[in-house]
């Protein structure tokens, strides 16, 4: 059988998944020279070990052993053995937990590859007291480690190489529901004065929910399109997003108003419905109404040139993040 054949039908192990590349290992690689001497001189005399120098990753220390021999008690008779074990574990807590997905690679010197070695569809592996190392007993057999033409040892040197990422909760999240009922909310702000004004002018705030909300009012807005009219644009926005309660978007239906006065008479608004966030805190309405149809005498937009604005709002989904640390009801 030729050899890329049966690299072939080794690198189709059901047990663990095995593929190249050319990237080396990102958090640590071993390099031994004059390995067949070196097995003469490393502890256990039925199994023979190497364990690396301890390195650091995912904030804890690690360290990988090569039984360039095999582990006998592991039915690896004919393979080398490469284990990942975690360290330094007598300051963890009772029942302390690390689950962490890694792979464990070896150079092919000759082709400038890695063959990486890691569980069977990147399955998370579980770091305990009763259980601190993970490995492979058949990493690699001697039919392909010991052979030349294989790469993996070369002029009697070898590589490997560990790469570790730990899984870790950081307690993040977020939750999204409908509201049912929804929350509601009404501000009524008048405006007295009205023709006097030049600037923008921002109402008190109003609470609709967990939030405060505002309204901001820009007597004379000039639209970009039509430079000969004026407008009166409105502005409604979450009055300040860093305040408690904790950061989250919500989705909100909103009419804002412009009431008319007379019995029976016809007012001016707008209905829509967006999302409110921290990156989102507001929405305008640019050419809410003209003010050649706010003067109009036959209505009663302004009398006594009050301007009388309102705004409903129907919170009707809201986003909570850190949801995991909330209290439970």
């Amino acid at each position: 059988m030729h050899y890329d054949d049966i690299i072939q039908i080794f690198l189709l192990s059901t047990e663990v998944t095995r593929f190249t590349r050319d990237l080396p290992p990102a958090h640590y690689i071993l390099k031994i020279e004059s390995l067949s001497k070196i097995i003469q001189i490393l502890p256990g005399e039925k199994e023979p070990k190497y364990d690396s120098e301890v390195f650091e990753c995912g904030g804890y220390k690690w360290k990988f052993s090569l039984y360039p021999t095999g582990r006998k008690e592991c039915d690896s008779a004919e393979n080398i053995s490469l284990y990942l074990k975690i360290e330094d574990t007598d300051s963890f807590p009772l029942c302390w937990e690390v689950n962490a997905m890694f792979k464990l690679f070896v150079l092919d010197q000759i082709r400038g590859e890695y063959l990486a070695v890691q569980d069977d569809k990147g399955k998370i592996s579980r770091f305990h007291a009763m259980k601190t190392e993970w490995g492979f007993a058949q990493f690699l057999p001697f039919t392909k480690f010991y052979v030349a033409q294989s790469g993996y040892l070369l002029d009697d040197s070898c590589v490997f190489g560990a790469e570790v990422f730990v899984m870790k909760c950081t307690g993040k999240g977020e939750r999204i529901s409908i509201l049912s009922p929804p929350i509601t909310g009404y501000c009524c702000w008048e405006i007295r004065k009205f023709s006097a004004l030049n600037v923008e002018c921002l109402s008190k705030e109003f609470k609709v929910g967990e939030r405060k909300w505002e309204l901001k009012l820009y007597p004379k807005a000039v639209s970009a399109d039509n430079a000969d009219q004026s407008f009166i644009k409105l502005f409604l926005s979450v009055s300040c997003w860093d305040r408690p309660p904790p950061k989250g978007k919500l989705y909100a239906k909103y009419t804002l108003r412009v009431r008319d006065r007379t019995s029976g008479g016809k007012h001016e608004e707008v209905t829509d419905s967006k999302w409110f966030s921290t990156s989102k805190r507001g929405y305008d309405c640019p050419k809410f109404l003209p003010l050649s149809t706010l003067k109009d005498q036959s209505r009663s937009l302004l009398a006594n040139d009050i301007l009388v604005v309102e705004v409903y709002i129907e919170i009707i989904s809201m986003v909570k993040i850190n949801f995991t640390n909330e209290k439970k009801e």
